[in-house]
């Protein structure tokens, strides 16, 4: 039988277990894999441990983002054969679907044939990011040549995905982070401005970099008190995309800022791309374009093997990582 990951109560990374399962095969409409490797992200540790958009139904699985080999199809599945190389567009529910394991069934609609060139790693780390950072800065943001956009917790997989593409469209992406020691590897990974949060006045740099005139867009996941100098940097009609809630702290209503320039403060999940077909569709060719060009690259920050899923977690909340935490398999 496959070894599959599997949690029986919410809790730290020691609540993952590593067990043989027997797998059913694909139903209508899936596709099943040899997992070669795995993508990690933080949604998953709020699953883990709660509170969470999903609440686990025990003995749960876990994980969004795989790729691998297709071993079997489903009915009603046309364009994709046994032995074809394909990764995921992470589905709408992590509770139906689990990518930890040497074995994972996925919805067809979210399976990639990812170009050759990308390594299973790369192709592992490529769609969760991508998709997140697409949907909010150019679905709905709709940023643009000129516009200035911050990228918070920018040394995450999903805030280096979002310079790239502020590049792309021609932005200028203001990077934070807590501490400088990433300040150098974000300039050079092409953030124009980097802001160390805890030891720099936010609303102070926003504003002299923007020169008084304000940001358009905001992409956070993190919340708490930083909305208070976030809003009040942020340019007349701008709005504030929130993705997440990594905070441990409060996060409270910046009412005079909202009130006074008419800001957007939108909450946000990157399922609202994969819902919409129209926009599922864009953001693939977004995205392959911009994978077969090089403006898009997924960053590595570190690997794994598969039994060592716990360390792999311990690593994914110490927020060491610049990039994408990658589990082979």
């Amino acid at each position: 039988m496959p070894r599959i990951v599997r949690f029986y109560e919410k809790g730290g990374p020691e609540v993952l277990r590593i067990e043989d399962v027997e797998v059913s095969p694909p139903g209508p409409g899936e596709i099943a894999i040899q997992v070669k490797a795995l993508g990690l992200n933080r949604a998953e540790v709020m699953f883990r441990s709660g509170p969470y958009t999903e609440e686990p139904e025990f003995p749960a699985r876990l994980g969004y983002e795989a790729a691998g080999m297709i071993t079997a199809i489903g009915k009603e599945v046309s364009g994709f054969s046994p032995g074809d190389a394909v990764s995921f567009i992470p589905p709408l529910s992590i509770t139906r679907w689990g990518a930890y394991g040497e074995v994972a069934t996925f919805p067809a609609e979210v399976a990639v044939k990812h170009p050759p060139s990308l390594s299973w790693n790369e192709a592992a780390a490529t769609w969760m990011q991508y998709v997140t950072a697409y949907g909010a800065l150019i679905e709905v943001a709709k940023l643009g040549n000129g516009d200035f956009v911050v990228i918070t917790a920018a040394s995450s997989s999903v805030g280096l995905a979002a310079i790239q593409i502020a590049k792309i469209v021609g932005a200028t992406a203001i990077a934070t982070t807590r501490t400088g020691a990433k300040r150098a590897a974000l300039r050079d990974f092409g953030a124009a401005h980097v802001i160390a949060s805890d030891e720099e006045d936010l609303a102070a740099r926003l504003k002299e970099i923007t020169s008084g005139a304000g940001v358009r867009v905001v992409f956070d996941p993190v919340g708490g008190p930083a909305f208070e100098p976030l809003t009040q940097a942020m340019a007349p009609g701008g709005i504030l995309l929130q993705y997440g809630a990594l905070s441990a702290q409060p996060t409270p209503f910046p009412l005079f800022p909202v009130l006074s320039k008419s800001l957007t403060l939108r909450g946000y999940i990157y399922k609202e791309v994969v819902r919409d077909r129209e926009q599922l569709g864009r953001a693939k060719n977004f995205i392959l374009a911009g994978l077969a060009s090089g403006a898009l690259k997924p960053v590595i920050a570190k690997i794994f093997t598969f039994d060592q899923i716990v360390e792999a977690h311990r690593y994914l909340e110490s927020n060491q990582q610049f990039g994408k935490i990658v589990v082979t398999v």
